[in-house]
């Protein structure tokens, strides 16, 4: 399903300084994995690297058999609108629209029926806990309301590929037990993958194999 391979991505100028070294990852099919690590390692990185939010020095990714690396700009937008799912840690919430309009971003993008769109954000909207916030604007929100906003944004178009930033980090411990199960719930119905990034050794205990990225590469956990 997802196949990395010799992934290198470094930043800076003249003294450039490598944050990922030939990383090799594979996710088969309906796979939940988690991968761990200490802060500023390149977890992030990976994730946007493949989202092609970011492009490598050198590697390739594929997703379903396409290339992730080969395509331009235009054609990883189209990528990430109809077949990937991002739950940022900095939530990316547009201010000027309203709860349901935001969770209704890929679909709208997609030229999605408007009866469709509504049957589906009103499930989503319910399953994270915000069925009756969905006139309110970002700026009404608490952070968990507006990180479970974003996560319905991420799911709302049943995506191949679900990639997760620390997605309960602004959850109370309860919520974060429901909404970790329906990320698990959602990569299994819809036959992809998804990818958690998180610290919490709970979060990646949710998933089906917890891997550790180090300055060496990733490892399984120990």
């Amino acid at each position: 399903m997802l196949k990395v391979r010799d992934l290198t991505k470094s930043y800076g100028g003249a003294r450039r300084r490598a944050v990922l070294r030939n990383i090799a990852l594979d996710i088969a099919r309906s796979e939940y994995i988690a991968i761990t690590g200490e802060s500023g390692v390149g977890k992030s990185t990976l994730l946007n690297l493949i989202a092609g939010l970011e492009v490598p020095d050198t590697g390739t990714i594929e997703l379903d058999g396409a290339s992730v690396t080969a395509l331009d700009d235009a054609g990883r937008t189209l990528l990430r609108r109809d077949h990937i799912g991002f739950v940022f840690q900095a939530f990316h919430l547009l201010p000027h629209l309203t709860v349901a309009q935001n969770v209704a971003l890929p679909l709208t993008l997609a030229g999605i029926a408007r009866q469709q769109i509504a049957a589906r954000i009103g499930n989503l909207l319910a399953a994270v806990g915000l069925g009756d916030a969905a006139g309110t604007y970002p700026r009404e929100l608490s952070g968990g309301e507006m990180q479970r906003a974003a996560i319905a944004r991420a799911l709302v178009h049943r995506p191949q590929l679900l990639l997760a930033d620390e997605p309960t980090g602004n959850l109370d411990p309860e919520t974060a037990r429901s909404i970790l199960a329906l990320l698990r719930e959602q990569v299994k119905q819809s036959g992809g993958a998804g990818i958690l990034v998180t610290h919490s050794a709970a979060a990646a205990a949710t998933t089906d194999r917890i891997l550790v990225l180090t300055s060496e590469g990733l490892r399984p956990a120990s």
